[in-house]
């Protein structure tokens, strides 16, 4: 009987460890990597998103790094869509594919599938981004708490985007967005093996911070600044950038934009552990257990075989 072909999933906070590890992996299986880090994607934004340089990719084919302008609205849906067909096409010739991020929805769109929501338009995202550029997020987390009180409950509301999209949906159609979010997951033609990394809780703090102090030697704030026509763009309403933008505004000065870069960033960590926590059913590995990892992957995929 023919190996079945396997999705490998590399999911983890920021600076867990994940670009390494899939690295190691994707030379040890001769194969490739897709990128569901829903920042990545985009070509102008490098440093605020830690992205990998070629150095790190080692010559691993990774897909979905810069492969997107910022002028361009790339959704989890069209994620979905693009990424099913690159790991389509990658299966033509190899067995096993990895998917690494630390953007649980995206992970969520190729494994399992997105509900069927409705297309708003574009003003309603516009006049939306840019109430919470002047009332700030708080604001539109109220109006949410009272259209959808369901789906308040259930997810993370320091999540912009999300709050951003669930807020759309329910002022176009004068429905709750929980009402949308009602389908099965979708059968792949591929097993999947979700795997979550982890390390202990000051390990991975102080990565992070050093992540930051080495964001900001590499001119974060440089990069920052020439993003500021796209300040309202969904992908930098995210921790990294929109410190910095409020420092631009003086809401407050250089030592304390670095203070809430760093506590931003580690609270960041601990919304994305506590969301792979509780969603699918990941295998947990330590960061530095490639043997183990390796292990579990070639147990599993031999016993579908």
């Amino acid at each position: 009987m023919p190996t079945p072909k396997t999705l490998v999933v590399i999911a983890g906070p920021t600076a867990v460890g994940k670009t390494n590890l899939c690295v190691r992996l994707a030379k040890f299986f001769d194969t490739e990597v897709i990128s569901a880090d829903s920042r990545q994607f985009y070509r102008e934004l490098s440093i605020g998103t830690a992205k990998p340089t070629p150095e790190e990719m080692a010559g691993v084919p990774h897909h979905f790094i810069d492969s997107h302008s910022i002028d361009i609205l790339y959704s989890a849906g069209a994620f979905e869509r693009d990424a099913l067909a690159v790991i389509d096409k990658i299966f033509e010739t190899k067995d096993i594919v990895i998917l690494t991020g630390g953007s649980g929805l995206y992970i969520k769109a190729v494994c399992e599938g997105l509900d069927d929501l409705p297309e708003t338009p574009l003003e309603l995202r516009t006049e939306l981004m840019h109430r919470l550029q002047l009332e700030g997020l708080e604001s539109l987390q109220s109006q949410l708490r009272e259209l959808d009180p369901v789906y308040c409950a259930q997810n993370d509301l320091q999540n912009t985007q999300r709050v951003v999209r669930a807020l759309e949906v329910c002022i176009m159609t004068s429905k709750p967005f929980s009402s949308f979010r009602e389908r099965q997951p979708v059968k792949r033609p591929f097993q999947i093996i979700p795997i979550a990394l982890e390390r202990d809780r000051e390990e991975l703090y102080q990565r992070i911070d050093m992540r930051m102090d080495d964001m900001l030697r590499k001119g974060l704030v440089e990069e920052a600044k020439s993003l500021l026509p796209y300040r309202e763009h969904n992908a930098l309403q995210t921790v990294g950038y929109k410190e910095v933008f409020d420092y631009f505004d003086g809401q407050y000065g250089f030592n304390e934009m670095v203070r809430l870069l760093k506590r931003n960033s580690r609270r960041y960590a601990k919304r994305q552990l506590t969301w792979f926590k509780h969603q699918g059913n990941f295998r947990w590995f330590k960061a530095s257990d490639f043997e183990g990892i390796v292990k579990e992957v070639d147990l599993i995929s031999k016993r579908y075989s």
